[in-house]
């Protein structure tokens, strides 16, 4: 087999194409402009106005803080979060057979639905397999320890247990809402 050769007729067509491309886009762009220069110079034959003076600018004035003996209101009330000093320190129960919605993200988890079972609310969450599960009262689901407190015909309300960031815990409410 032989490689097949250019033609020399398609680079004569093509060169005078260009050509004609160019000249006609160069063609377009020296249109006529008086319109444009016309607005330009009444523009710039109109006179000037006063100029408005600059606002006043009010002298700082400091502040003392003299609130620097209590807590920082920017910092988190780790203390309080935890609860009462004695009443026991809060951690999830690191002993417990963990659930299967516990090794899913809270976030991947849908509510499609609610079955009443028995005089008992049940919902039910899709997991990102698509399979359904049936979850009630003190069933766990998300990573971050999350307690099934309550089941409503619209949200699914738990309680997760997560590091405060100083070696405790706290508690910080969530919910899984009903998917449209």
């Amino acid at each position: 087999m032989t490689a097949e050769k250019p033609h020399k007729n398609k680079t004569r067509i093509t060169g005078p194409l260009l050509i004609l491309a160019a000249s006609v886009a160069l063609a377009a762009c020296s249109k006529d402009f008086s319109d444009l220069e016309q607005k330009r110079d009444e523009i710039l034959a109109r006179q000037g106005g006063p100029i408005e003076p600059l606002p006043q600018i009010k002298p700082y004035e400091g502040f003392t803080y003299l609130a620097s003996d209590q807590r920082s209101p920017f910092a988190p009330d780790i203390e309080a979060a935890r609860g009462v000093p004695g009443s026991g320190n809060l951690q999830p129960d690191m002993t417990r057979k963990r659930e299967f919605l516990e090794d899913l993200p809270l976030d991947s988890l849908r509510m499609v639905g609610t079955l009443q079972m028995r005089g008992e609310l049940v919902g039910l969450v899709q997991d990102p397999d698509g399979l359904i599960h049936q979850v009630r009262l003190g069933n766990y689901a998300g990573q971050n320890y999350g307690r099934i407190i309550s089941v409503n015909d619209s949200e699914i309300r738990l309680v997760e247990i997560i590091s405060d960031g100083l070696g405790g815990w706290i508690e910080r409410p969530a919910a899984i809402a009903l998917s449209e």
